[in-house]
């Protein structure tokens, strides 16, 4: 054919005349325009969500959040490692930094010292909510989406709304939501650990970037840690040949990130002992999950990741999904998503699903499977992004196929008015939302200002007196209706750090779970807790006899006499317990009269239970003592007293038992022992004696921090020795090259 004849049919060829490239840009360009999406999504963020930047009490997790926060603060001034401290605010004390995750509130802590714990804390939530589209764009990336599907993703990653929303959506965190800011943390940290975790398995580098963020998951919030380390046991299989290689590349990752993570894991497991189950949620669906029938429900109508609006960001996982799978045998990285995501389907069905299956995964007692729908979240938003990116570029190149004289220079611009165009519903819902929750802290912050004000006046009589706690009502009863603005008066109590009762479950104390089931009518039970205030609604009479201190307002303040942190008595017999149902099996002891006649209850601990001996009647013997004096810093973990004996009795502390209380009588170590429900207690010989009882934390952190820097240098290591040999290997290759002869 001649060349003439040739041009003569490429000029009659129709696709010739009518099919060009597509419409995204290249290169350094493609960058441009991924990460200016990414920046859009920020930008949204940043002032949608500004209101959470301003000081206001909480009216959800975050007043627990915000208060480690201030103690963090408090101990690494006074030169105290946090994790080690005496955490007395709550459930009657525990060593709350170990048992919780708590790395969040050490950082934040630790940056509280130079700006202020409160504004730590909430520029720490501000922020990180904010910036979350970088880790997803990042993370995107990692698994090989070009740069407009990972910036697509990021774009979507505002506007997540689920039927439980507790997932990675504002409503997770934002003031009028639920306050899980420790899962804020590590929604910063799963997406690179993921994709970082994958790219070492496929490329055999990139350890200790992967190690880090693994471990970094693990401790900043435990059931994301979960999600970290269990795709690292499927991904070689969907990695691909060499299957031994993928195997072993991931095995170091895991190894790494497990070795660096002891310090958190050890010390829950060591303690784990004196870690309560929350006794009132087992059973339900918060604890074992939905189950498979509703996660999928919700996931397949739309209401996982669209909740309430049209299913926008389902209709595009959708179509990354199918991508992915249409895929399984030529795209490594679709095949890595959509394992992962079958693994948080599994995680999120939970117990109701799996039954005793779930027995397997370690710590499976203390897990709340309904939060691993974050996990479903995250991996349908990745392949969301890649969805969405198929689908404009499918659109894109039929626009420049009809358009003969189409602009290239306009598609990324079309691109982006479209998907403002299609992502309307999220961002309308989405702006609407943020308007309530930003009304809703200015509300707020106005009744701080009047209502917290006059509540502020009895809380310094409380903190000039001291003695003992405070109650102020309880979420099961008239407290949650007891308020300063929308916020219940014992939430309040938090955000000013006042030791109280009443606001039950926040922590894993053995105390947390008798304290659910205190009674109010009951004086003796106002002794076992170590109350000695009531707050209360100035028209309302006191539940048990109590001296009127003080009214301001809508408030008043109540004393008990003979009430505190400690008291003297007697022990008169035994209680079995462990901690899955030391609240349980407390409940005749919250009812009975035993603690006012100074009648205590030893524990058997770890028992299983079985059925129980009936309590013994109070006696009208004369009290076995007298308390003279007492002095507490609860804060500092001390407490100490002065007490007349009139025969040989018992001390008790009204705080929640842990073995890392000490005693002294007289300046001698004394055994201390549980007393019921889960106090302190150490006994004392007759006579005038002086007590005292000290906490000393879990010792061995020194060590294990010692053990966490040598894993990442070893996986430091790993990488160098990886890439020096690859430059050797490619030295090579270009040797003989450079020998041949010109």
């Amino acid at each position: 054919m001649t060349a003439a004849g040739a041009r003569q049919t490429r000029a009659s060829t129709p696709a010739a005349s009518t099919v060009r490239p597509l419409a995204f840009p290249k290169g350094r360009t493609a960058l441009s325009w991924a990460w200016l999406v990414v920046v859009a999504a920020v930008a949204w963020n940043l002032v949608s969500l500004r209101a959470e930047t301003r000081a206001v009490s909480y009216l959800n997790d975050s007043s627990m959040h915000e208060q480690m926060v201030r103690f963090a603060t408090s101990q690494l001034r006074a030169g105290q490692l946090p994790l080690t401290s005496w955490f007395p605010f709550l459930g009657e004390g525990s060593p709350h930094l170990l048992h919780y995750q708590s790395l969040p509130a050490i950082l934040a802590g630790a940056l509280g010292l130079l700006i202020g714990p409160d504004a730590a804390f909430r520029w720490s939530l501000y922020l990180l909510l904010s910036l979350w589209p970088v880790s997803v764009y990042l993370s995107a990336r990692a698994f090989g989406a070009r740069p407009p599907a990972a910036a697509a993703s990021a774009a979507m990653a505002p506007f997540l709304a689920s039927a439980t929303g507790v997932g990675y959506e504002q409503h997770a965190y934002v003031w009028i939501g639920y306050g899980v800011w420790t899962q804020l943390w590590a929604s910063w940290t799963l997406p690179l650990a993921w994709g970082y975790g994958w790219r070492a398995i496929r490329e055999g580098r990139g350890y200790l970037r992967a190690g880090l963020f693994t471990a970094l998951t693990v401790a900043l919030h435990f059931e994301t840690g979960y999600l970290a380390l269990s795709v690292l046991l499927v991904w070689p299989l969907a990695a691909g040949r060499p299957f031994v290689a993928r195997f072993r590349r991931a095995a170091v990752v895991l190894a790494g990130s497990l070795v660096a993570s002891l310090w958190v894991i050890v010390p829950l497991l060591d303690q784990r002992s004196w870690a309560a189950v929350n006794e009132p949620f087992q059973g339900t669906g918060l604890v074992n999950g939905y189950g498979a029938g509703r996660v999928l429900g919700w996931l397949l109508s739309g209401q996982l990741l669209d909740h309430g609006r049209l299913p926008v960001v389902t209709m595009f996982a959708a179509v990354g999904l199918s991508l992915a799978w249409l895929a399984w045998s030529s795209n490594a990285d679709g095949r890595a998503l959509l394992v992962a995501l079958a693994v948080c389907l599994l995680y999120a069905f939970g117990r109701t699903t799996l039954g005793s299956l779930v027995d397997l995964i370690p710590g499976n007692q203390d897990l709340f499977f309904r939060r691993f729908m974050m996990g479903v979240q995250l991996a349908a938003l990745l392949l969301a992004g890649r969805g969405a990116g198929w689908l404009a570029a499918r659109c894109m190149a039929l626009l420049q196929n009809r358009v003969r004289r189409w602009p290239r220079r306009l598609s990324p611009v079309a691109v982006l008015a479209a998907a403002i165009a299609v992502l309307a519903p999220a961002w309308l819902q989405l702006g609407a939302y943020d308007s309530r929750d930003g009304a809703a802290i200015a509300a707020q912050r106005r009744a701080d200002a009047t209502q917290g004000a006059g509540l502020d006046r009895l809380i310094a009589v409380i903190r000039r007196e001291g003695g003992g706690r405070t109650y102020a009502g309880m979420p099961s009863n008239w407290g949650q209706s007891f308020t300063v603005g929308a916020v219940p008066v014992f939430k309040y109590l938090e955000s000013r750090d006042v030791d109280e009762v009443g606001y039950t479950l926040r922590t894993a104390s053995l105390m947390t779970d008798p304290e659910y089931w205190f009674d109010e009518r009951n004086p003796s039970d106002y002794r076992l807790f170590g109350i000695r205030y009531l707050i209360l609604p100035a028209s309302q009479p006191p539940p048990v006899p109590a001296r009127l201190s003080m009214r301001s307002g809508a408030y008043s303040l109540w004393t008990l006499p003979g009430a505190g942190y400690l008291q003297v008595g007697r022990t008169v017999g035994e209680l079995s317990a462990n901690r899955a149902n030391v609240g349980v099996r407390s409940v005749p002891l919250l009812d009975s009269q035993l603690a006012q006649a100074g009648e205590y209850l030893r524990v058997a601990w770890g028992q299983p239970g079985g059925r129980e001996r009936r309590l013994p009647q109070p006696t009208p013997a004369p009290p076995a003592g007298t308390l003279l004096a007492q002095s507490d810093r609860l804060q500092q973990g001390r407490v100490a007293a002065s007490v007349r004996m009139r025969q040989a009795g018992i001390v008790v502390l009204s705080a929640s038992f842990d073995p890392g209380w000490t005693a002294t009588v007289d300046g001698r170590r004394q055994r201390t022992e549980m007393v019921a429900p889960a106090l302190v207690g150490t006994t004392v010989p007759a006579g005038t004696h002086r007590v005292g009882f000290r906490f000393r934390g879990w010792p061995d952190y020194p060590l294990l921090f010692a053990v966490c820097a040598a894993a990442l240098l070893a996986l430091a290591a790993t990488d160098v020795r990886r890439a020096r040999s690859a430059a050797l290997t490619r030295a090579a290759a270009r040797a003989p090259a450079a020998r041949e002869p010109r």
